[in-house]
């Protein structure tokens, strides 16, 4: 791991988790991290409209969080980094790890 980064890329890493923070827009990635999904597949699969899919969609787009492939008139949504695919895939086994734990201890 680098021990230094430049303060421009503080402030961009400190945006792409300030984004991740917010529970619907991490579900959303998480809707698109092991498939691509359409808008509407995610905002039934989540239980929200297709324009507010929509709005944060502009913004985890705009800060490489997703990437978009059109496919005829659809286009569909998926987590193409492999660092971020990575990094959230660890991150949920983590805290799933947590949840099987504490329900061994009690």
């Amino acid at each position: 791991m680098r021990s230094r980064i430049a303060e421009d890329q503080v402030v961009e890493l400190a945006e792409m988790f300030r984004l991740m923070s917010d529970p619907t827009r991490l579900r959303i990635i998480l809707a698109c991290l092991d498939a691509p999904a359409a808008v509407g597949e995610m905002a039934d699969r989540l239980n929200i409209s297709a324009s507010l899919v929509s709005h944060h969609l502009r913004l985890l787009r705009a800060a490489r969080l997703l990437q978009a492939d059109r496919r005829g008139r659809q286009v569909f949504y998926v987590v193409g980094d492999e660092h971020i695919r990575s990094m959230l895939s660890d991150m949920v086994d983590h805290v799933a790890e947590g949840d099987a734990e504490d329900g061994a201890a009690g």
